[in-house]
């Protein structure tokens, strides 16, 4: 019976996914009962995870999702800030969701998709998925979107401006990592 629950509400949400928009161009899927998105200071990892379709190879693990310093989609070109989404299913847990990032070419490899495979919580315990800038190349200006999906279903698409962290100092700061400014 719960399978079939979960079919219905799969079904729905493909029906009805072009009726639930978030601002500007987001999408966000009725299956998810949690959305927020914004920026982050990277945490500390406990640990890494492969990632054979990204440019690194491996993606970091944490124990404790970071908060958002803003929930803005604007995002300082600094080493140490990411920008992510934390959600929720509302009926459980989904493992096996992957997550397409698309950004602006990355100096040296050209890179403009990246990709692996990430997890989101439920409504009463949310996920996050972030990517957070560890290397020069990565600060790459424009839009960055994060394309969450499971199956044919997409659960949430949300686009990032990354800018020069002198158009957003207040932001670029919230991290104290002004000493990378110039």
């Amino acid at each position: 019976m719960k399978m079939r629950a979960q079919i219905i509400t799969t079904a729905l949400a493909l029906s009805w996914g072009g009726l639930v928009l978030a601002e500007g161009s987001e999408f966000v899927s009725p299956m998810l009962g949690f959305f927020e998105a914004g920026v982050v200071c990277a945490p500390e990892a406990t640990g890494q995870r492969d990632a054979p379709g990204t440019v690194a190879g491996t993606t970091h693990v944490v124990d404790q999702a970071p908060p958002f310093v803003s929930d803005r989609r604007i995002v300082p070109a600094v080493l140490g800030v990411g920008f992510g989404v934390r959600a929720g299913l509302g009926f459980a847990a989904q493992d096996a969701v992957v997550m397409t990032v698309t950004h602006p070419p990355f100096q040296g490899t050209g890179a403009t998709t990246q990709s692996f495979v990430t997890s989101i919580g439920s409504t009463d315990a949310p996920g996050i998925t972030f990517y957070q800038f560890d290397e020069t190349y990565e600060l790459a200006l424009g839009d960055w979107t994060m394309t969450a999906t499971t199956g044919v279903a997409t659960l949430y698409e949300v686009t990032f401006t990354v800018v020069d962290p002198a158009l957003v100092p207040d932001l670029a700061n919230a991290c104290d990592y002004q000493d990378l400014l110039s």
